[in-house]
């Protein structure tokens, strides 16, 4: 559910305090078209903006579909200032959306070239507001949400292991977290990842490390405790997908999925 707040944020933004570009009189028909292929996600954010400004959508494909030049994403009907005030916080949103889920389903799909239970995550770098549209965009695009916030997951990284230390620092967060809460520790050397599992860790994250040293750490983690998931992290783009596939972690996580990710190329018409 998107609050009315965050859409009224969203087009106050845009409309401003003296809209007169979009003071066009009558009813009009509307159609989102995509202008490139890729993986559709966003559409209830779309939705949920015609809708508030009381015009009616209807959605041509679901999230996750795959989409093709000239093809309709949506259709709106109603008076046409509100059509036109709602189009460009529609068209951002959606192809934002839906360029965050193109990205993710090559990342997913060039993993399980290469190893078929991988998972590919994103991470909490997102836009500030903007946080559910593009997590759901990287479901819709076949990722996994990983932390959708700080509640869901325990997470020690290097500055808790500067302050507490590694050990420390994970049987302190033990005796604070739910049985439920599982706990992540991130180490940047391969020595730590046993010693990470060891400590209790239920998920060691290999951060910044490259492929073949990502595998030697998966290979030190499995002996300590092989029901410990490992996970690699840090500046790992698509073309690097296959590489650490290879190494044997449960986990590609890849932040740039949401932050430099671009745009689909949607337009939508009138009339």
């Amino acid at each position: 559910m998107i609050p009315d707040s965050k859409i009224e944020s969203w087009l106050q933004e845009d409309i401003g305090h003296h809209d007169v570009t979009n003071q066009v009189p009558g009813e009009t028909d509307g159609r989102l078209v995509a202008r490139e292929p890729g993986v559709a996600a966003g559409l209830d954010g779309a939705r949920a903006v015609f809708e508030y400004l009381g015009v009616d959508v209807e959605t041509s494909v679901e999230p996750g579909d795959r989409i093709g030049p000239g093809d309709i994403v949506l259709r709106t009907g109603g008076p046409t200032r509100e059509t036109l005030r709602g189009e460009r916080v529609a068209v951002n949103v959606v192809g934002h959306a839906s360029g965050i889920a193109t990205k993710t389903r090559r990342a997913v799909e060039t993993a399980r070239e290469t190893a078929e239970s991988v998972r590919i995550a994103c991470t909490r770098k997102t836009t500030p507001g903007l946080r559910g549209i593009e997590k759901r965009a990287v479901v819709a695009g076949g990722g996994d949400t990983h932390r959708l916030n700080l509640s869901h997951m325990v997470m020690v990284k290097d500055n808790h292991v500067a302050e507490m230390g590694l050990e420390s620092a994970i049987e302190h967060f033990r005796t604070k977290a739910s049985f439920a809460t599982k706990i992540e520790v991130e180490v940047e050397e391969p020595e730590d990842a046993p010693r990470a599992a060891e400590a209790g860790a239920d998920i060691v994250l290999l951060d910044n490390m490259d492929p073949a040293t990502t595998a030697h750490a998966v290979d030190r983690i499995r002996a300590t405790d092989p029901d410990v998931l490992a996970e690699a992290s840090g500046g790992i783009s698509v073309e690097d997908v296959p590489a650490y596939a290879s190494t044997g972690v449960d986990i590609i996580s890849m932040g740039s999925l949401t932050h430099s990710v671009e745009t689909l190329d949607l337009s939508f018409r009138t009339g």
